[in-house]
Formats: C-alpha cells, structure tokens, sequence
C-alpha cells in the first residue's frame, strides 16, 4: 500500500533507512539532521535523488561538517543518517524535527509567506514527513509497544497521540503545535495533521499494532459506563447534540444538530459515540434505531432531516479535528455499530466483539457521511421522496469506509457513478432497492421503526449479523483500507482544492465563523 506520500514501503533504499552514511557518522551520532529551505515542489533533490512525489524532494542531512547548511553529498531520501537503533534513531528524528521547525519560525505565518516562502515552507515540510516515513517504516511496531507497554494498554487515538509527542519528539504534532493550529482557519494551518496521518497510518499498516489498535477502538469511550447507569435510571439520555432513548426492547437514537441540518462536527460525534457505547452496554436493548431529529435550519424549519454530512462551515473554521472526528470516527462509534464493543476474555481466548442490529430512519436526505452510516446498518427505512449521496467529488475529502463498502452493496458502475461522479440515489430510483429496504410515506416511518425492532430482536439475529460482517468486511480489509484512508484523508483536508471549496461554501453561507 501507498504510505500517502505517493512512495510504498518497498521503495525506500535497498540499504535501508537504517544503514548509516560517512556524513551522520563523523558528525556523531546525535549531531541532527538538517533539512533543506528550499526546492522546486516534485521536482529532484540538489543531487539528482528522487523526489517525494506531492512535495518537494528530500536534500539530504548533516554534511562531514555537521552544518546542515553546508555543501555536501545528501542523505538517501527520507534518511537522516538511521541505523536501526530506535533510541538512536528516535534522536536523530528530533534532532531533524526541531531542525525544521527553527526553519519554519524564521518564515511568516501561513497567510502572510509570499509564493515563494509558502513553497520553502512546503519543502520544509515534505522532507520531515519523508523523514518521518522513513523511521516508521522501521520502527512502527517498536513504537506502538513502547506506548501501549508492550500492548498491555488501550489508549484511544488522541491519547496514543499524546504520548508519541512526549516520548517520541517531532513524530507527531506536540500539544503547543495543535493548540496554535487549532486556533487557526484550515487555510491557514501547517498542515499537522498530514504528520498525525502518516503516524496513524503506519500504526494501521501493521498486523500487529494496527489490529491491538482497531481492536483498542472498540471499547467503550470515557464516561460511557457513567453514562450507561443514568440511562438505566430513566430510559433516556440527553446530549447536547444526541438524544438516547429506550422503548421496550429498542435504542432510538436520535441527531439533534439541527442548527445544521444535523450535519456531522466533533461534537455530534463524540456524542453519537457515547450514545452507541450506552446501547450496546444495556443487555435491555436488543436493537438501535439511528434518525435525524427536527431542524431549525429556514429552509426545512420543523422537518425532520437525518443528516447533511460533514459541517463544511466547521470544516472551514478549521473546527473539524482530523484524529477525533475524521479518523476517530470510522474506528470509533461507525465501526462499532458494524462490529460491537470489545469483549477481552482470558489470554487463550483473546479478544470478541459483541453487537446488536441496527435500524436506520431517513427523512429527507442522507448525505456523506449519513449516507455512509446506512451501509453498516441491517435494516434502512426511508421516507418516499428522500434521497442518498456521497458528495465526494464535490467536497474533495474521502467519504469515510464509504468507497469500501459501497461497492459491495451497489456493484462497481453504481458506486463510481455515486462517488466519483455525484450520482444521487432517490427513493424512486431502481436504485435505491440495493441500498434501502422500505420506502413509506413520512406518517408511516415511526410504526416502520417499532416493526423493524421487533422483527430484529431474535437472539440469533446478532450472531448472525457478525458472521455477516466477519465475511463481507474482515479485520484485515478493514485495516488496510483505514491505513491508506488515514493518509490520504489527512492530506486530502488540506489540499489546495478542498480549501477553495469550503472557502467558496463560506462566501455562499453569507456568514463569517463564529
């Protein structure tokens, strides 16, 4: 697979990142790596090397004189001199790290650097990304033990972040770096976020840490458990953008951003999160039912909506966090309504997943990521008139899993023409027969629901819809998709052609961020 910077791990020099060159070794082993100010973006190395491609190439390391400035034979790309060691290795990725940064505080802010300045910055960029590949490629499973003590720990995506920063520096994005980006529009970033990818990404890639890592993912989120007893007092649980019921034998969920069109931000997806994790918590709850509450949005006031997708206001803002929301997400709450909570029993039987069935209401619309929660659900119910997308082209993000599973479900031609193209699947649509189970008038939707919850709660409909999952989706598909997924995505946010649209978006909202 891709490691997102257009190069696969096959790629990197036959000698290896870890094979150490004359300049690293007179210069000792801790002098750091320099990376280069400037280049043409894509274009070859001072040397003539190879270029990381979406980026400016790699120029090489310390010189014989330990000036990084200073003329000299560069390193093989994306290698600062690595010799397989990771605490040695580790050092010489700071050292190279805080080397860029020095260099990219003598330039302007992102909105303020002239064409030329953007570029060097840019150049900056990609070689320590390249140098961060590099020393992942190598190390990731060495990495992801000395956080997780040997895989004895589950720390959940932002947390794992977290204590990369700290025992590995300049791996990923420490937190002054995110607390300046997340200050900022998501024009006017660094792009951490590319580093936080390439981090997840390699972590997924492997067997070994990206399963432990999935799995981890699968377990309930802080304050669920706390949660779960408030529900089991009062059958309902209210969010500040979810609301949890239970009647009977059945978990109505129901999307309460409707300032938005219940479009998806951070918040609604902590808070589908939660929702999820008290579902499958409750043994009273044999089914869940997803749908969009009332709106108050001026032009669909009062009506029921079940989802916009991604806030593109939020995204904008630079309000749509990369690890909570647009990875978190997919390892978080999505996959465990596909898959279940994690069940560890004693070491012989390793880890289970335990779920429940899911319903899915749609009124209006489904759109991105909506539509993408439709393709992990059992049963979708829709009212005459609503319609599907996957506005992928449009938006220039990735749709989730959803070029994963879609396919599955629709055939090759029908997904390219929903994602590549903009197809919109209606409920009239022939269609929407491979992607909806029932079309109703919208005074028929709630009795719909009840009905479905009642034909769903059989005590082998669980079993069965595992073993259902377990051969349309395995692990390992699973997981090479989300390793590829959490770089491209990463780099995806911050292209130049996403930005002009939520930009473009912005000016036609007629509103400026809060």
């Amino acid at each position: 697979m891709s490691d997102g910077a257009g190069r696969r791990e096959a790629d990197l020099p036959a000698n290896g990142p870890g094979t150490p060159d004359s300049r690293a070794a007179s210069a000792g082993p801790d002098a750091p790596a320099g990376p280069r100010d400037s280049a043409a973006p894509g274009g070859p190395s001072a040397s003539g090397g190879p270029a990381v491609p979406g980026g400016p190439a790699f120029s090489g390391g310390p010189t014989a004189s330990g000036d990084p400035d200073a003329p000299g034979d560069p390193a093989p790309p994306g290698d600062p001199g690595f010799c397989g060691d990771l605490a040695a290795d580790a050092k010489l990725l700071a050292g190279y790290a805080a080397e860029t940064e020095r260099r990219l505080a003598l330039l302007p802010a992102r909105p303020d650097r002239t064409a030329a300045e953007a570029e060097r910055a840019e150049g900056l960029h990609e070689d320590c990304r390249a140098v961060r590949h590099a020393f992942l490629a190598r190390h990731a499973d060495a990495v992801y033990d000395e956080l997780t003590a040997g895989r004895t720990l589950r720390p959940r995506l932002p947390d794992l972040a977290a204590e990369a920063a700290v025992r590995f520096p300049g791996l990923v994005p420490d937190a002054a770096q995110l607390a300046a980006e997340g200050e900022r529009l998501q024009a006017h970033k660094e792009g951490r976020a590319i580093d936080q990818g390439i981090f997840f990404g390699a972590l997924l890639r492997s067997p070994t840490a990206g399963t432990h890592l999935i799995e981890s993912m699968l377990r309930p989120a802080p304050g669920s458990a706390a949660r779960l007893a408030e529900f089991r007092r009062t059958d309902r649980l209210e969010l500040p953008a979810v609301l949890l019921e239970r009647r009977g034998e059945g978990a109505y969920v129901t999307f309460r951003n409707g300032h938005c069109l219940n479009a998806e931000d951070d918040r609604l997806i902590s808070d589908l999160e939660t929702a999820v994790d008290v579902a499958l918590l409750d043994d009273r709850i044999r089914v869940g039912v997803l749908r969009g509450g009332p709106v108050t949005h001026r032009r669909h006031a009062g009506r029921r909506i079940f989802s916009a997708g991604i806030n593109l206001k939020e995204l904008h803002a630079g309000r749509i966090s990369f690890v909570e929301f647009l990875l978190g997400r997919e390892l978080g709450y999505v996959n465990k309504l596909a898959r279940g909570l994690l069940h560890e029993g004693p070491a012989a039987a390793g880890a289970t997943t335990a779920g429940k069935p899911w319903v899915g209401v749609v009124d209006a619309f489904a759109i991105g990521g909506g539509m993408q929660l439709l393709l992990v659900l059992d049963r979708v119910i829709a009212e005459e008139g609503a319609f599907l997308s996957l506005p992928a082209a449009d938006e220039g993000i990735v749709p989730g899993l959803g070029n994963l599973r879609l396919t599955r479900l629709t055939g090759a031609r029908t997904a390219r023409q929903v994602i590549l193209a903009g197809r919109r699947i209606r409920t009239s649509d022939p269609a929407a027969a491979l992607l909806v189970d029932e079309v109703l008038p919208a005074a028929a939707l709630d009795a719909a629901a009840e009905r479905a919850v009642r034909e769903l709660a059989g005590p082998a409909v669980a079993a069965n819809r595992a073993m259902l999952t377990l051969a349309e989706e395995p692990l390992e598909l699973l997981r090479g998709y989300l390793a590829e997924f959490a770089v491209v995505q990463a780099r995806r946010i911050h292209s130049p052609d996403v930005l002009a649209k939520t930009e473009r978006h912005q000016a036609r909202s007629g509103r400026a961020p809060a």
